[in-house]
């Protein structure tokens, strides 16, 4: 096994070393020339999404009373590769910009962007360090390497990935892994519900598990309300889809692809959490990485070999993507401010420096000890209490202002952060900082100061 997946992403590496002949400019490296079709557009955005996560954080969460308790993932996060179809892709890709910082930008001014994008990059930290965590655990099970040293071999493979062939690298690895995921996904689940007696294991399942509605008291609703809302409202004013977005070629390509892949992830997303309920129900086989453990010890070898090379892609495609999106804005949106009359190669070069950057401090929080589906959730609050009020706002309501933006990022990050840190009540602070978000946009561009 250790030479079939280590001669798979090595091939995966070379594609990546290779698209780097696709790199003429900042805008090749960042949205691949705005020329991707839609096959490319709607793989790129389902892998950004289905990471360590879906695989691994999600499907043990399920296991601790069913799909009401990964509603946050992947529900939520269906649902934001819908809403950003419906209502985000089309104005966006009419305005023709190089990041999401440049929205903010355009809107607001210098220092509403420069604000913007200092929440949009540390908010990717956290999930970068969730996949160099994810392909560290697969790889220490696969070889027997330390936890330590699998994580910092994820660190270079991630980084050698992206930093080479920026977008074009990553749609390109992304196509292949999205194949890789599916057959693996389909072929796991096939295998084990054999193993378990066909469609009758799925009776043996309670139908408790399969409730995706909350108690009817206050406590309930709010948290209930605070999954969905996390990653479904909170990755919307994000940079990793606003580059898929703009790296279509077409303006109903971003748009096709946004829903095509909404859909594709809700379903593909809800094997893994069938197939791990499967596990528990009928061979009682439960651990702290249940999936995982169970395939690598009671499943045939091809089994084996299909369900690591798709985690595996799972992790990277994602590790990737988010790479690249706080890159971006790094480069674009606030080291470029610094230097003045740059050529393409000059800005290109920056742009691969802070790819470097970003995945070094990502695996520094890797070394942390956060559980993967924590540094996942925290990425997508800190834009939701602090981005997503001036960004919705921003595209659809006319009066929004500068004043209002910086107001409704400074509020709502600081209610979530008295919240989270003082008072240790981590769903009432996304509640309250999404509320004040809101309520500080609208407050504070209306008033006059």
């Amino acid at each position: 096994m250790i030479i079939f997946i280590g001669l798979y992403l090595l091939s995966l590496v070379i594609i990546a070393l290779a698209s780097k002949r696709l790199i003429s400019s900042e805008k090749d490296y960042l949205l691949a020339g705005r020329s991707l079709p839609l096959s490319l557009s709607v793989f790129a955005l389902f892998a950004t999404w289905f990471g360590s996560e879906t695989i691994l954080g999600a499907t043990q969460e399920v296991l601790e009373g069913g799909f009401i308790k990964v509603i946050e993932e992947p529900f939520g996060a269906a649902l934001c590769l819908i809403l950003a179809g419906l209502f985000i892709v089309k104005p966006l890709y009419r305005m023709n910009l190089l990041t999401f910082g440049d929205f903010f930008k355009v809107k607001y001014g210098e220092k509403v962007e420069v604000s913007a994008s200092f929440f949009l990059i540390i908010s990717y930290f956290g999930w970068i360090a969730a996949q160099y965590v994810a392909f560290g655990l697969v790889l220490k099970t696969i070889t027997g390497l330390n936890l330590e040293i699998s994580t910092f071999i994820a660190f270079l493979i991630s980084l050698l990935m992206t930093f080479f062939g920026g977008m074009w690298s990553v749609a390109l690895t992304d196509f292949i892994q999205t194949i890789v995921i599916l057959i693996s996904i389909f072929f796991i689940f096939g295998e084990i519900l054999i193993k378990a007696g066909g469609l009758h294991a799925l009776e043996k399942i309670p139908t408790s598990y399969f409730n995706i509605l909350p108690e009817l008291d206050i406590k309930s609703i709010i948290l209930y309300i605070v999954a969905w809302i996390t990653i479904g409202l909170g990755s919307l004013p994000g940079q990793d889809l606003f580059q898929r977005f703009m790296s279509s070629k077409s303006e109903d390509v971003a748009y096709k692809s946004s829903i095509i892949a909404g859909f594709m992830y809700l379903t593909v997303a809800l094997i893994p959490l069938i197939t791990v309920l499967v596990i528990y129900f009928n061979f009682g086989f439960k651990t702290d990485k249940t999936l995982l453990d169970y395939v690598y010890l009671n499943t045939s070898p091809i089994t084996k070999y299909l369900f690591f090379a798709g985690l595996l892609s799972a992790v990277l495609s994602t590790a990737t993507a988010a790479i690249l999106a706080p890159s971006a804005l790094l480069s674009e949106n606030i080291m470029k401010k610094f230097f003045n009359h740059l050529s393409d190669l000059a800005l290109l070069n920056i742009t691969r420096l802070s790819v470097f950057l970003v995945a070094l401090i990502s695996l520094l929080l890797a070394y942390s000890g956060e559980t993967i589906y924590n540094l996942v959730g925290l990425s997508s609050v800190l834009t939701l209490v602090s981005l997503f009020a001036p960004f919705i706002f921003g595209l659809y309501w006319k009066k929004a202002n500068s004043k209002g933006a910086l107001a409704s990022m400074v509020l709502g990050f600081l209610v979530w952060f008295i919240f989270y840190f003082f008072l240790r009540e981590e769903e009432l602070g996304i509640f309250f900082g999404f509320i004040v978000n809101i309520l500080a946009m609208v407050v504070f561009s209306l008033i006059k100061i």
